[in-house]
């Protein structure tokens, strides 16, 4: 049987964790050199890990009851653990590098960005708050002061329920799809009806999340020391989202926006962050192509999977740095009525021997979106739309840290192997 060259890399580019309501890009690349343009399909399926798919064209999983050596597998007699002929050594090499490669992106994306994500929110929806923490420096001081005040989970709070919206948005994107003519993927040669269609349907599927992204909201950005351990579950983003979007349970505040005013926000946000995702990382990698259509190798691991993070990693900073304003108002909707409480962002202030957070509500009156942005210009300025912008470096510097410190790692390994 022919050899084939290793799964191109589909679906691990970056997307915005934080955002879990609004889905995501995938690049999927036809069979070919990464040197070569190649048709690229914009998908929002779940992803899958470089590497992970072994099986050639024609055949299946052995299952449990199929004796090895059988049902056409030439290999099967020398069991699981023996080479398999006609995959080379080297395309093993690049299947296990694109699997680990996959693994520090998604890691760092779900795992280690999520501190970054709750104390952005939380500078969002704080109004009150004299720091408006735009760089850095001033962002990880406060979440350092927050983390030792409250312990490790006050920055990774909220975790669970970002799975489950991402969750939510993928099951909705999928059902509509298939029960409706709006399509879930681009073709390569796509009409203007597609696309309308198509960026129709990540609206539709944002609308359909919101409430649970609402829930979610709050509990990434509520304060440690206001929960209750004894009544918060995993499934508390779907009880809450349900109470919100049939209007029972708990009272809330008369503040409580609707959810028909949040409807047009969410969805705006939707479609225009996968169009400016999907157009900048598109263009990145047509740029990349173009400047190393000479030097590319098929068979390099690094030619194969890090150029298509790269150029996922560039289209989420270019939509979360554009969209910044909007995703402010649009937390601040979100969050109004609800009574929940937060940290404060401009540090800790000393209480009695120790020092514990500054808790405040957020106790907003806006009207509505166009009422929300007035007020923010108003009141805090053109910087007010951007607190918490500190925190949103921190995270893509991360990322893209420990991406560029995966290919250097990658590229010693290949050095050692071809050495050896």
């Amino acid at each position: 049987m022919a050899s084939r060259r290793p799964d191109s890399f589909d679906g691990l580019g970056y997307r915005g964790r934080d955002d879990p309501l609004y889905g995501a890009s995938y690049p999927v690349r036809s069979a070919g050199g990464p040197a070569e343009l190649q048709h690229h399909h914009w998908v929002s399926t779940p992803p899958d890990i470089p590497g992970s798919r072994n099986l050639h064209h024609g055949e299946r999983t052995p299952q449990h009851d199929d004796p090895l050596g059988e049902r056409g597998d030439p290999g099967g007699a020398a069991g699981w653990d023996a080479p398999q002929p006609g995959v080379p050594p080297a395309e093993q090499l690049n299947r296990f590098a694109g699997f680990g490669i996959g693994l520090v992106s998604l890691f760092t994306e779900n795992v280690l960005a999520h501190p970054c994500i709750v104390f952005r929110r939380q500078c969002q929806v704080n109004y009150h708050a004299r720091c408006y923490h735009l760089t850095p420096f001033s962002a990880v001081a406060v979440m350092y002061s927050i983390t030792k005040a409250q312990g490790l989970k006050a920055l990774w709070k909220g975790m669970g329920s970002t799975f489950i919206v991402h969750g939510i948005t993928l099951g909705a994107e999928g059902v509509m799809s298939e029960f409706t003519p709006l399509p879930r993927e681009l073709p390569h040669s796509w009409s203007w009806k597609q696309l309308a269609g198509h960026l129709l349907l990540k609206g539709l599927t944002a609308v359909v999340a919101l409430p649970f992204y609402c829930a979610s909201l709050i509990e990434t950005v509520q304060s440690e020391i206001v929960r209750d351990e004894s009544s918060s579950g995993l499934l508390d983003c779907v009880r809450e989202g349900l109470t919100r979007l049939l209007g029972v349970g708990a009272p809330h505040s008369h503040r409580l926006l609707p959810l028909g005013s949040l409807l047009l926000p969410a969805a705006l946000h939707a479609i225009l962050r996968y169009a400016v995702a999907a157009s900048v990382q598109r263009a990145a990698l047509w740029f990349h192509q173009r400047r190393g259509k000479q030097r590319a190798n098929p068979s390099n691991p690094l030619d194969a999977y890090f150029p298509e993070l790269a150029a996922a990693w560039a289209g989420s900073l270019a939509a979360d740095v554009l969209l910044f304003p909007l995703e402010t108002a649009l937390h601040r909707l979100g969050l109004q009525g609800t009574r929940t409480i937060i940290d404060a962002t401009d540090g800790v202030v000393a209480g009695g021997n120790v020092g514990s957070p500054l808790v405040l509500p957020v106790n907003t009156q806006y009207d509505g979106f166009r009422d929300c942005l007035h007020a923010i210009r108003r009141k805090e300025g053109a910087a007010g739309f951007y607190r918490g912008f500190g925190a949103l470096t921190t995270q893509y510097a991360l990322h893209g840290a420990l991406l560029a410190a995966a290919r250097t790692l990658l590229r010693l390994l290949l050095l050692e192997g071809g050495a050896s």
